[in-house]
């Protein structure tokens, strides 16, 4: 990076459940109205924005702002699946770092249907076809939902390799609703045992109950990012920078493999998590709170391994020793994930972001990771891309 790119603002809804949210220009409006308060700038102040939304039509992004101001600003409107949020984030980065913009916002919402996603467009080629294809020949089970099978078999890959049990989990899950207990933006705050998770619904047997998914979610967040010049100058927090960042896309491997771990994105993660740590010049063991996709219990566990917090194969023991949670490791998911918090589409990225900003500025409250001074994001899409986001704590 040429400069260094702060995080100076952010801001997210309280997430709900399909039908009980606000209509995305009420959250998105309200996110970005937070994030600039957090920053101490006016709306005047921004330059560009970066929108994500998966759920919608075009120029929804210019439906949310103009709530907020109509300045003329550029509005771009960004869709990447599941890596919606941070791609905006990603985008709005390197308007900063290459010079373009001094103040640019990053805003990713989502007004969601209740029910597993489905496919709006029917009457041309799905982005997905090679996926489902791919899914088709590994694990079949055409009588269960796509992301199930997707995410499904991966973690049965791990499982008929490694031996991993299923209420390794059914661990995450409740681990994951332990931290969402603290934050009161999260959709779920119920805390969950192992047990419970295990007798939830079953979705495929052996192999996934309905708690290790993420439910369907609506919500908002931002971010406010500038030039530590810009920050100096008009006298904002500048602690939280951007360290290092990295988006990938498939490679040959996603279909050439004949693993279903490929499929869902894993060495996507991998040469993302090693461009960010080559380019921060640190590595894993570094890292002392993390943001990840865990959109379904198995991802998060496969990301133990595509981020280096464990070795090929060792996530499981990761998991059993404690090294997920605060007194291990590395704490991940102090906000409880995407299976505790929800999974606004468009909104995760940037949600993530703003938990990781917190951590880094001690402003966390019951979740506050002692001594956090670099942070992770990971942001999965599947179609595919996959953000890296580094984060750290300068002041």
């Amino acid at each position: 990076m040429n400069q260094d790119v702060i995080v100076a603002g952010v801001g997210m809804v309280k997430f709900a459940k399909p039908g009980k949210s606000e209509t995305y220009p009420e959250m998105a409006s309200q996110a970005t109205r937070l994030a600039l308060e957090d920053a101490g700038v006016a709306y005047a102040d921004v330059q560009q924005a970066y929108v994500g939304y998966v759920y919608g039509d075009s120029t929804c992004g210019q439906r949310a702002l103009y709530e907020v101001g109509m300045t003329g600003i550029p509005i771009f409107n960004v869709n990447n699946n599941c890596s919606t949020g941070s791609s905006a984030l990603f985008m709005a980065r390197q308007a900063i770092e290459g010079g373009a913009a001094d103040c640019v916002l990053a805003l990713g919402f989502e007004q969601m249907q209740p029910g597993a996603i489905n496919t709006h467009f029917n009457d041309r080629p799905s982005p997905f076809g090679r996926f489902d294809d791919t899914a088709e020949k590994l694990v079949g089970h055409d009588e269960i939902p796509l992301a199930i099978r997707y995410f499904g078999g991966a973690g049965k890959a791990h499982m008929d390799e490694f031996g991993t049990s299923l209420t390794t989990f059914a661990k995450i899950r409740a681990k994951a609703s332990r931290h969402a207990a603290k934050n009161p933006l999260a959709l779920f705050r119920t805390v969950v045992s192992d047990d419970e998770v295990m007798e939830s619904p079953t979705l495929w047997p052996g192999v996934m109950t309905k708690l290790m998914a993420c439910p369907p979610t609506c919500g908002a967040a931002a971010a406010v990012i500038c030039t530590r010049e810009f920050a100096k100058r008009h006298g904002l927090d500048d602690s939280v920078r951007i360290r290092a960042q990295a988006m990938t896309t498939d490679k040959d491997v996603t279909f050439a493999s004949g693993d279903m771990r490929e499929v869902v994105g894993y060495s996507m993660a991998v040469d993302g998590a090693r461009q960010v740590y080559e380019a921060a010049g640190i590595g894993p063991e570094d890292v002392d709170v993390v943001e990840l996709h865990d959109c379904f219990a198995q991802n998060e566990l496969l990301s133990y391994e595509t981020l280096g917090l464990c070795g090929r194969g060792e996530a499981e023991k990761f998991v059993l020793d404690g090294d997920n949670t605060y007194g291990g490791k590395v704490v991940t998911n102090p906000s409880g994930g995407l299976l505790s918090k929800g999974h606004p589409l468009g909104a995760t990225g940037l949600a993530q972001c703003t938990e990781l900003v917190r951590q880094l500025r001690g402003q966390a409250e019951e979740r506050q990771v002692d001594g956090a001074r670099i942070a992770l994001q990971h942001n999965l899409g599947l179609g595919g891309a996959c953000v890296i986001t580094l984060y750290e704590r300068t002041g």
